[in-house]
């Protein structure tokens, strides 16, 4: 599903934060990618959503290389990759329900999907009574559940996760990571990015450990990881 063939990334500062990538996700995985600040983690997850372009190499998703993709086809490209932020990035002057709903309107679905879809979704994330709340009432943790939501709610193949529990105690990080395993098992490839070793041994998935912007180590077997 996912392909890095020798990217590399360099900023017009001259940073360079990737370096040779080579790296495969399959569809259906959950895979954890971790490392310390400036290991070039969210700069991978930027190139797979298009945000940024790679100075060097190959990046394939579903066969097709992104980098080359016409700007009228991105946003096709987006509507297969759900996104989480450690911020959040709702929208404060819409409730739960609305929120959740504007990420099918910019996709253009109609009023029939949008009440039939919302409603499940925020079942299924555990905020279906608090539909009419705004981001302001909600917890830190109900405020990551609805960024979830908000994710999942055009039925991405892949979610990204950056760093979801960042600004979460430890109850509401396991919660988090509890729905993140779930949606990997109705079948979503899941990309969480975190430097918590807690959170990643709970996983007990695939770890791709980054350093200077190369892949030091990918552990495919279970097992405990220390960061």
């Amino acid at each position: 599903m996912i392909k890095f063939h020798d990217v590399s990334k360099i900023y017009e500062d001259g940073f360079q934060a990737l370096k040779d990538i080579n790296l495969e996700i399959k569809p259906g995985e959950f895979v954890s990618i971790v490392g310390p600040a400036g290991a070039g983690k969210s700069t991978l997850l930027k190139l797979l959503t298009h945000e940024l372009m790679p100075t060097g190499g190959k990046i394939m998703v579903d066969g097709v290389n992104i980098a080359e993709l016409p700007d009228r086809d991105v946003p096709l490209l987006r509507r297969k990759i759900g996104t989480i932020f450690q911020d959040f990035k709702l929208l404060a002057a819409k409730n739960v329900y609305e929120n959740v709903a504007f990420a099918l309107e910019v996709c253009g679905a109609d009023d029939k999907e949008i009440t039939h879809d919302v409603p499940k979704v925020l079942t299924i994330v555990g905020l279906a009574d608090k539909a009419e709340r705004f981001p302001n009432q909600l917890s830190g943790g109900e405020k990551q559940r609805l960024a979830t939501a908000r994710a999942m709610i055009h039925r991405p193949r892949i979610i990204l996760a950056d760093e979801p529990t960042g600004n979460l105690d430890l109850v509401n990080s396991y919660d988090v990571l509890k729905l993140l395993m779930k949606v990997n098992e109705l079948g979503t490839t899941v990309v969480l990015v975190t430097h918590n070793k807690d959170i990643v041994n709970s996983v007990g998935r695939r770890v791709v450990s980054m350093e200077s912007g190369k892949i030091m180590r990918d552990q495919i077997e279970k097992g405990k990881y220390i960061i």
